[in-house]
């Protein structure tokens, strides 16, 4: 059959003439597909997903009730283009009360976004021209970078080790990245690692960010779930609303990812930009759902709650992989628990990569995982898995240190 004409036509962001010719498999397909193969193999072991990082909970009554209730209004019905001001005041009011960040201004530094992911893919186009460049960590979530590379950005990246806690070197980028770099993404709470930032470092990305005129964009989606100390918003360090943005989301902290809401706050300029771009993306998401996620803010005991089941599940999972030999600690946020790969099996396979092992699990083990080797092998495992009571979340942990007990692995 004769190649359409379309193959030439598509945009060189997304591989030009050669889009859907190759072979390259994204890691999380690749990993779908080997969690299929293996489910099929051996139809008798149940399959633990550890990989999905998505809360396994629903969202609390009161605020699936809100919804009905605001979903039955005629004045919800239309178009929310930017939001209401009613979810703008929670907001406000939300992060004075839970992050002591005080006097952010509803109608010029807060505006609504359909979830995380669609901010953290509008706002590359607020600031990157042919030619300028971002700054992310690795390992890390590539939204936000895939997007300036489409706009004819570069993106530079500064992994996270395990010997600096999991925080950036920023002092490690050179004169000439800095002088073509506008945006700086941090994500804290950090997906995978489960670091959390301190206010000195916050401190010291305030500063920087001034001496080098850089848009800090925080990804703040885990602020909340934090397990000792307070919940810490970069907004509450002096300087940062002149310097940058945060991030937040409705998904993680009030089990509501599949509604799809989230809100962008701080620097009131780049607040504006985000807003007038998004007018050419979306029509805003349903107001009810808006209006229903007032009634959570109003709450965050919610989350707390929901902390503390992922508290006591990574506490359970940090011990059971550290009786197979790894070397797991229980993060201090987020719900993942990110801990260095194998290098292989006492008297059998070796592991090249993070990505092997991961394989290896699946395959040998049914127990799925997310592999990063951006910055050394390592492993994220999500303890979002379906369970209904505590002594459910024990057998699903007991049931994965004795798959995993039967060999000895070398590090």
């Amino acid at each position: 059959m004769a190649e359409s004409y379309i193959q030439e036509l598509f945009a060189a962001r997304i591989g030009g003439r050669n889009y859907g010719k190759g072979n390259e498999i994204y890691k999380f397909e690749k990993i779908r597909r080997a969690r299929d193969a293996a489910v099929q193999a051996k139809p008798d072991l149940p399959l633990i997903d550890m990989g999905v990082g998505e809360p396994d909970g629903m969202a609390d009554a009161g605020v699936v009730n809100a919804l009905a209730e605001q979903a039955s209004m005629h004045t919800n019905r239309g178009y929310a283009d930017n939001g209401p001001a009613e979810f703008r005041e929670a907001v406000a009011r939300y992060m004075a009360r839970v992050y002591g960040v005080d006097g952010l201004d509803p109608t010029t530094e807060i505006n609504h976004a359909v979830g995380a992911k669609n901010a953290l893919s509008f706002l590359p186009a607020c600031f990157i021209d042919p030619g300028d460049a971002v700054i992310m960590t690795t390992p890390g979530y590539p939204v936000l970078g895939t997007h300036a590379r489409w706009y004819g950005g570069e993106v530079y990246t500064l992994p996270l080790c395990e010997e600096n806690h999991f925080l950036p070197d920023l002092r490690s980028l050179t004169d000439a990245q800095l002088a073509r770099a506008k945006i700086l993404l941090l994500n804290y709470p950090n997906n995978p690692t489960g670091a959390v930032a301190t206010r000195e470092f916050f401190a010291e990305v305030v500063e920087f960010a001034q001496q080098h005129a850089l848009v800090v964009i925080q990804d703040a989606a885990y602020a909340s779930l934090v397990f000792e100390d307070k919940p810490l918003s970069f907004l509450s360090i002096p300087g940062a609303k002149e310097v940058g943005v945060e991030v937040h989301s409705m998904s993680k902290a009030f089990n509501m990812t599949g509604w799809r809401l989230a809100w962008v706050c701080g620097h009131s300029l780049v607040v504006r930009a985000f807003a007038d771009l998004k007018d050419n993306f979306d029509s805003g998401q349903f107001k009810a759902i808006q209006m229903a996620a007032c009634y959570a803010l109003q709450h965050p005991e919610i989350t707390l709650e929901t902390a503390a089941k992922y508290s006591r599940r990574l506490e359970m999972l940090a011990q059971t992989l550290r009786e197979t030999g790894f070397q797991a600690k229980k993060p201090a946020a987020s719900f993942f628990l990110y801990t260095r790969a194998p290098r292989g099996i006492v008297g059998g396979q070796r592991f090249a990569t993070a990505e092997d092992f991961c394989q290896y699990l699946i395959r040998e083990k049914l127990i799925c995982t997310v592999p990063w080797d951006d910055a050394g092998p390592y492993l994220r495992f999500s303890v979002t898995f379906q369970a209904a009571t505590v002594e459910e979340e024990k057998q699903v942990i007991a049931e994965i240190g004795k798959r995993l007990s039967d060999v000895r692995y070398e590090f």
